[in-house]
C-alpha cells in the first residue's frame, strides 16, 4: 500500500536521534542499573496544588468538550505572564494548545508554504526538521560554533536570508546548548525581520529556568508584536511534561487560523488540565524556585566533576536542563562516545549531531537526577573519556 509523502518529510535523522535513548529505557526495564541522561523530563513531581487543581476540576465535572481556543480563565493567565515581560499582549493573543511541541508545528501550518525558506541556528531541537519539511518548506541551517560557546551571531542570520526566506526559528534559552539571544543580538535579529518582512518563531519553553542572564521575549521589542509567533508551555518550569499543555502567543489572525487548524486536528485541550494551569500560573509555587536552584546546582556539580578530566570540555550554560561536553579529544565520534559509555559504563547521553552538524564532537547530558547520582555518572563519563584518549594516544604513536 502506498502512504503520503508527509511520512518522508517527518521521517529520518531527528526520529532516529532517539534510538539510544530508547536504548537506555529497554535495559533499565530489564533491571539493569542505567542512569539516563539522554531525555529532558524533569525528575520533580508536578507541585502538589496543581495536581489538586486538577482533581478537583475533574470532580466538579469538567470532562466536556473544551473550548477549542482555550479557557479565557487560562489565556487570560498567560497573558498576563507576557505583559509582565514587557508583551502587549491579551487573551485574543493565545491559544491553547496540547504543549509546546504541537503549538509549534501548528504555527508552522498555518505560516509556511512549500517553497518558503526558515532559517534555524544549529545545533537545534531535534523535531524541527521535521516540522518545518512537514509543511513543505525548507530548514537552513546556520552553524553556532562550539569553540564560541554556541553563541548566536545575527551576521551569520544576515548571510542566510534569501528572497525564499519566510522565518526565522529561534529557541531561547537554547536546547541543547542551554545559552541565552541577550538584549543586543535580539535587537540585531528585530531589525533583520523588519527590514526584509520575516516572521519570528520563538521557542521559549526554557525561560523560568535561566540561571544568568535574563531573558528577552522578541514580542516585547518595538514593532515585532505583530510578526513574532511565541510557543511556550509549563512542561519545563511546572514538571508538567505529561500533561501535554501549552501555547501559541501571536497576532490575533494567526490565532484565528491555528483556530481553525485546532477544530479540525485537536479540538481543544480537557478543560480539568486547563484548570490545573490556570492555577500553576496564578498561585505562588515555591517549587518553582527551588528546581530552578535545583538545576543550577546540579549544573555546577557537572562542570566541578568533569574540570579535571583533559579529556573532555564543558560548555557552561546559562539556563535550562542540558549541558553540552565537548568530547573531541577522545578521538571518537559524538555517537560513538555516546554507544560507548552506555554499553561499558550504563550512562545514556544524546549524540550532538543529533542536533545537527554544528554540535559534531559534543554529547548533550540532562540535569534529570539527582545530584549524587549525576555526578557518579561523570566519573562514568570521564572514564571513558580518558580510556578512548589514551587509545587514540597509542594509535597515533604505533602510526
Amino acid at each position: 500500500m502506498r502512504y503520503s509523502r508527509l511520512t518522508d518529510r517527518i521521517a529520518g535523522e531527528g526520529a532516529a536521534a532517539w534510538d539510544i535513548h530508547n536504548r537506555a529505557l529497554a535495559r533499565r526495564a530489564a533491571g539493569e542499573d542505567i542512569t539516563v541522561l539522554s531525555v529532558g523530563d524533569p525528575d520533580f513531581d508536578t507541585p502538589a496544588p496543581i495536581v489538586e487543581g486538577a482533581v478537583a476540576s475533574l470532580r466538579a465535572g469538567a470532562t466536556h468538550y473544551p473550548d477549542v481556543q482555550g479557557k479565557r480563565a487560562l489565556r487570560e493567565a498567560i497573558a498576563e505572564r507576557y505583559r509582565a515581560r514587557g508583551v502587549a499582549a491579551t487573551a485574543d493573543n493565545l491559544i491553547v494548545m496540547a504543549g509546546a511541541q504541537c503549538g509549534l508545528y501548528a504555527a508552522a501550518q498555518c505560516l509556511l508554504d512549500p517553497g518558503d525558506e526558515v532559517i534555524v541556528p544549529e545545533p537545534s531541537y531535534v523535531t524541527y526538521e521535521a516540522v518545518l519539511q512537514s509543511t513543505g518548506a525548507s530548514m537552513v541551517r546556520i552553524p553556532l560554533r562550539g569553540d564560541a560557546g554556541f553563541r548566536l551571531d545575527p551576521a551569520d542570520l544576515e548571510a542566510a536570508i534569501t528572497p525564499r526566506t519566510r522565518a526565522i526559528l529561534l529557541n531561547t534559552p537554547h536546547n541543547p546548548t542551554g545559552q541565552l539571544i541577550d538584549a543586543e543580538a535580539w535587537a540585531a535579529i528585530a531589525a533583520l525581520c523588519r527590514r526584509h518582512d520575516l516572521w519570528v518563531i520563538s521557542d521559549e519553553v526554557y525561560a523560568e529556568l535561566i540561571f544568568e542572564g535574563e531573558h528577552v521575549c522578541a514580542a516585547a521589542l518595538p514593532d515585532m508584536a505583530s510578526r513574532t509567533v511565541v510557543v511556550d508551555s509549563l512542561s519545563k518550569s511546572h514538571a508538567m511534561t505529561g500533561w501535554r499543555l501549552g501555547w501559541v502567543l501571536g497576532p490575533e489572525p494567526l490565532i484565528g487560523h491555528l483556530s481553525n487548524l485546532a477544530l479540525c486536528m485537536l479540538y481543544g485541550c480537557p478543560d480539568f488540565i486547563q484548570d490545573a494551569a490556570r492555577d500553576a500560573l496564578r498561585q505562588p509555587l515555591p517549587e518553582l524556585d527551588a528546581m530552578r536552584e535545583t538545576y543550577r546546582a546540579r549544573r555546577d556539580a557537572v562542570v566541578a566533576a568533569l574540570a579535571g578530566c583533559p579529556a573532555v570540555q564543558v560548555v557552561t550554560p546559562a539556563a535550562g536542563m542540558f549541558l553540552m561536553i565537548d568530547v573531541r579529544a577522545t578521538g571518537l565520534s559524538s555517537q560513538a562516545f555516546a554507544d560507548r559509555l552506555l554499553d561499558e559504563q550504563g550512562v545514556s547521553v544524546l549524540s550532538g549531531e543529533a542536533f545537527g552538524p554544528s554540535a559534531a564532537g559534543f554529547v548533550r547530558l540532562s540535569l534529570t537526577v539527582e545530584e549524587a547520582r549525576l555526578a557518579a555518572a561523570c566519573r562514568r563519563l570521564a572514564r571513558v573519556a580518558e580510556a578512548a584518549r589514551a587509545d587514540t594516544a597509542s594509535l597515533s604513536t604505533i602510526e
